[in-house]
């Protein structure tokens, strides 16, 4: 990525240019604010300068659409930017809306514990069950859900026939999510294109999105040897890594999550993880976060245990993040918002490309040495390179 700057802002005093250095992204990031502070809108401008100064790939897990719309541009849009982002190969895998192409993964091309977690399997508990799942060998191309409940309960073996009741009872091969010989979501990720957007926030069915996740996850630390990087940008990141995860297929996304938190920086495999409050991460995903931006912040916890974490930004400067009611510049919109846009789905974006200056309100992370922002309401801060 070398020496590229990122625009993001302008400071609020005096309207001085903002920029992130686009290499301090080889370490994971937390990106943390508030309803309403500006979170989403910030990270869309940091995605859209990453795409524009950098050639690194991006896989964007986007659970409420916002992102499907990263490589549409507002009419106005400036030229150079909007050409380039033109000609960006970014792929958007729908769930959302009724298009194509769509957000698919290989239920055989889970690992065998994966599997198991999607049935709700225990290797101990329900040794035997769990033992048959061991032994099948199917195709994904081939693969067709109802034959092969079909053949297990055509089966003599008892325990056979039991898979294929909790199959039946839980209609997991029913999903919409699975491929059926369609082309998977790690495939296209595999082709690494300068974005991936994984619409998430369609399935009928509240596990799908989280099983989704875990499928291009463990790919990737599967295949982490061809240390091919990619920035793994998680929005609404407590729906992924929650700090008590609940079901089997939770606890596997979240000790996923961590492992490449913990290890797959060394791999290319790096994080973005953005969220509300930062109690609401695992604090073994949290730990391992070398930067932060912080919006706009009022609650005292949120703020004692951000200071916790990342106990090289200075007091002063997660003050800032505590805005009065009432105070903190307005955001200037350089994209079409909600009312302006009728074909919206559960949130689609915003072509934000065009405007004269950065907005008013951006990720005011700094490079270092250069002097702290002035804004009130977004300082950041990057822990030292180990």
């Amino acid at each position: 990525m070398g020496e590229a700057r990122l625009r993001v802002g302008t400071r609020v005093d005096d309207g001085a240019e903002v920029t992130l250095a686009a290499q301090r992204f080889n370490r994971h990031t937390f990106w943390c604010g508030q309803s309403g502070s500006g979170k989403t809108y910030a990270l869309g401008v940091v995605l859209e300068q990453l795409l524009l100064e950098t050639e690194l790939p991006l896989l964007i897990l986007d659970p409420n659409a916002d992102f499907t719309r990263l490589r549409e541009t507002r009419p106005g849009a400036d030229g150079r930017a909007a050409a380039a982002i033109a000609a960006a190969d970014i792929r958007v895998l729908h769930s959302t809306a009724a298009r194509e192409p769509r957000l698919l993964a290989r239920f055989f091309g889970l690992s065998v514990a994966s599997r198991a977690a999607v049935l709700q399997l225990d290797p101990i508990a329900d040794a035997d069950e769990f033992n048959v799942l061991l032994s099948v060998r199917e195709s994904d191309d081939t693969f067709d859900g109802a034959d092969y409940v079909a053949q297990l309960r055509g089966s003599d073996d008892p325990v056979q026939r039991r898979l294929a009741t909790r199959i039946e009872n839980l209609q997991v091969l029913g999903w919409q999510l699975w491929s059926r010989g369609g082309r998977s979501v790690t495939e296209i990720v595999d082709e690494r294109p300068r974005a991936t957007v994984m619409d998430l926030g369609g399935f009928a069915q509240p596990a799908e999105p989280k099983v989704a996740a875990l499928a291009i996850l463990e790919h990737l630390w599967r295949t982490r040897e061809g240390r091919r990087p990619v920035l793994i940008v998680i929005d609404e990141a407590h729906n992924i890594c929650p700090p008590d995860p609940a079901t089997a297929v939770e606890r596997a996304l979240v000790a996923l999550v961590a492992l490449i938190a913990a290890e797959g920086r060394k791999f290319g495999l790096w994080l973005l993880l953005s969220t509300q409050r930062p109690t609401k991460i695992h604090p073994n995903v949290l730990s391992q976060c070398d930067n932060l931006c912080l919006m706009r912040m009022n609650a005292p916890r949120d703020l004692a245990e951000l200071a916790d974490v990342f106990g090289f930004v200075p007091e002063a400067l997660l003050a800032r993040a505590v805005v009065p009611q009432g105070r903190g510049p307005a955001r200037r919109r350089v994209h079409r918002g909600p009312d302006a846009d009728p074909d919206r789905a559960a949130g689609h974006t915003r072509g934000r490309l065009g405007r004269p200056r950065p907005p008013a309100r951006g990720p005011l992370t700094l490079s270092p040495g250069a002097p702290p922002p002035a804004s009130p309401t977004c300082p950041s801060a990057s822990r030292a390179p180990s």
